[in-house]
């Protein structure tokens, strides 16, 4: 009884995935000593230099506090650095950080080839289209 529960249970089958995914994701970003979440900041700021945290936050779906705590980790390890004009926090990329992208691009091929190798080109890619529409229809207010 308690496995049906589970196994019909959004949240602890999401949770599950998520746990998967993440492990492979950790693993493989620990190859250029960041995480998933700071790769995805540091090109987010590469496209679109003097970003501002609100907008990376937006990108990112994290809250404020937790944009500006990433950004202050790759500041201090010399990736990133912030100008303040006015009330904004713009965000750049230093000559350190923008080395990073073919890295950062490299490990995304390579968890994207992981995924196709488990799961097939057209399941993972129909899977990962799911559930960004999943995701956008249960964030709708």
């Amino acid at each position: 009884m308690l496995q049906n529960y589970l196994n019909e249970c959004m949240y602890f089958t999401a949770t599950r995935l998520s746990r998967v995914i993440t492990k492979v994701v950790e693993e493989e970003f620990a190859k250029c000593g960041l995480s998933p979440t700071s790769a995805f900041l540091i090109l987010a700021v590469i496209e679109d230099e003097g970003i501002s945290q609100k907008k990376l936050g937006e990108i990112l779906h994290h809250q404020p506090s937790t944009v500006t705590r990433l950004i202050e980790k790759l500041v201090v390890k010399g990736y990133l650095y912030n100008r303040v004009e006015g009330r904004m926090s713009l965000i750049y990329t230093t000559d350190k950080g923008k080395a990073l992208e073919p890295v950062i691009h490299e490990c995304w091929n390579n968890l994207r080839l992981w995924t196709y190798d488990k799961l097939g080109d057209q399941e993972a890619d129909e899977m990962t289209a799911r559930l960004l529409a999943i995701s956008e229809r249960l964030e709708a207010k």
